[in-house]
């Protein structure tokens, strides 16, 4: 029988495709993932299914669109009612990690902001009744990630296994604000942890002069960045004496805001060698100019998780911080890479890096993500190295999404996927005509009136993003226009691409629409 391969899966936060050295970026350096790109295959138009964390990291977990297992956005937890392609390996033998991130539920503790208004004038539903679907998963055993009530580990509140995972080390939020049973571990070697984090505590500097980022106080060796791989390294050393297969997911919370790099990194790269994008400060749509109105004359919400306009200086500093952010999970990734050799586990464990979605990073003069589906946004990386494949192409153009990567995994492991899995198998199917990305936000943000729901549309040539309740929405030709500068959507010359693509979403729409559950009898 031949021997089951073993699996790295190494997941950042908030990291655009095009932040690595493998992705053409001449000034990031990548060494270590540039390495596995150079072995492996790198897809170049792999989109998320959703531009935010929550909801994307369930599509990668279930293989389904968000319209599918319902974790429309952040706050709604992943349903344990819905299978994880994680949870087959564990079925069929293999031992299952989870190190760093995992964000599948809520971690905040922060109440919804659009939760059920009862009517005066009618009978208000008991709780349990008030949704459409009965378990709405406000129950205790979604809270495990809630920061305020995390006094333990993970490990020893679950039953079994945590979506699949039978071995948790969990990191929760981002930067030198990252807690869970990481801030636990940091406290236990620095009892004066908690004195190291946030702006109050962070040391001087004068250069950096940009919205969410300061120097943290916090050392390089208590940095979450370093105990995730710490961690992960201690684990495969325990799977060199072990004769099954394990698949671990080595997950970063960086380079999400806010951007901390410790020590070296915060002066890795200088702000004045960053060049601005081609579209900095360019486009008319209606939240564009509301962002950066509220810039000028200081009404902008800065300090939160909504997208907001930037100077160009504080673009300059905001990537020179994300790029050092980036070079230390590349330094991390490398030192788990040389334990994976040294260990003899490297000759049949595959390596597949990718992140839950991108970030404008200075794109049309934004920071952030939500609301508008630009490239930088929507492309992440995807790289896969098999080194028990010696013909791996280096490159695939082919549409793909981050569906596709429980339906790639299980076939490589031999495992059979589960009924209404939406993905398909990287290296043993056909490309799909177009990809869908969905977004439904769940508070007001600049620019608009009401929260938005946003359906894209990606095909080779062409982006379209159709949004409700709005009088615009968005087309662009990606061949012409990569910057994705001029919005055609209202062009007449633009009448039959734009007739066409629409065509291409709805049946697209059809093709992935939920084929589960399968019926018990036929009628």
């Amino acid at each position: 029988m031949t021997k089951r391969p073993n699996f790295l899966f190494i997941i950042t936060d908030q990291h655009r495709a095009d932040h690595l050295g493998c992705y053409g970026n001449p000034i990031v350096q990548t060494p270590h993932i540039d390495s596995i790109a150079k072995h492996g295959t790198r897809w170049n138009r792999f989109y998320v299914a959703n531009p935010i964390c929550m909801p994307n990291r369930a599509s990668i977990m279930t293989g389904r669109l968000c319209s599918s297992h319902g974790a429309r956005h952040n706050g709604i937890p992943l349903s344990k009612d819905h299978t994880t392609f994680v949870e087959l390996l564990r079925d069929a033998g293999y031992r299952t990690g989870l190190i760093g991130k995992s964000h599948l539920q809520s971690f905040t503790g922060l109440a919804a902001t659009n939760t059920f208004e009862p009517d005066a004038d009618k009978h208000t539903p008991s709780p349990g009744l008030r949704d459409a679907i009965k378990n709405n998963r406000q129950t205790p055993e979604y809270d495990l990630e809630v920061a305020p009530k995390w006094n333990t580990p993970l490990a020893e509140r679950i039953d079994e296994h945590f979506y699949g995972f039978e071995h948790v080390e969990v990191a929760a939020d981002h930067g030198d604000q990252a807690c869970g049973d990481y801030a636990l571990w940091a406290r236990s070697q620095r009892p004066d942890f908690d004195d190291l984090v946030g702006p109050d505590n962070a040391l001087p500097d004068n250069r950096i002069n940009a919205p969410q980022a300061w120097r943290t106080a916090v050392p390089e060796e208590l940095y979450s960045t370093h105990w995730i791989a710490e961690q992960s390294a201690a684990w495969l050393r325990e799977r060199a004496t072990d004769d099954a297969p394990f698949f671990l997911q080595m997950s970063f919370p960086d380079p999400h805001h806010p951007f901390t790099p410790p020590g070296k990194y915060w002066d890795l790269y200088n702000p004045d060698d960053m060049p601005l994008p081609e579209s900095f400060g360019k486009g008319e749509l209606p939240p564009l100019k509301a962002m950066r109105a509220a810039r000028e004359d200081g009404t902008a919400k800065r300090t939160s998780q909504d997208p907001f306009a930037v100077t160009e200086d504080e673009a300059r500093d905001i990537t020179a911080l994300t790029y050092g952010m980036i070079t230390m999970v590349d330094d991390a990734i490398g030192r788990v890479l040389a334990q994976l050799e040294s260990l003899g586990l490297d000759d049949n464990t595959i390596v597949v890096f990718t992140s839950d979605h991108g970030d404008y990073m200075g794109d049309h003069g934004l920071m952030l993500k939500l609301l508008l589906h630009y490239q930088g946004l929507i492309r992440v990386p995807f790289i896969w190295h098999d080194p028990t494949d010696t013909a791996q192409p280096g490159e695939d153009d082919g549409l793909s999404s981050s569906i596709d990567i429980a339906a790639t995994v299980l076939a490589r492991a031999g495992v059979q996927a589960y009924n209404g899995i939406q993905g398909r198998d990287l290296f043993n199917s056909t490309p799909p005509e177009a990809i869908l990305v969905e977004e439904d936000s769940q508070r007001v943000m600049t620019g608009f009136d009401k929260p938005q729901r946003v359906r894209t549309v990606v095909t080779e040539r062409y982006r379209m993003s159709l949004r409700e309740g709005e009088d615009w929405d968005e087309l662009y030709d990606l061949q012409t226009d990569p910057a994705e500068v001029h919005n055609r959507y209202d062009d007449p010359t633009a009448a039959g691409v734009r007739q066409s693509l629409t065509e291409t979403m709805l049946r697209r729409t059809i093709e992935l629409q939920d084929r589960s559950p399968l019926p018990a009898y036929r009628a």
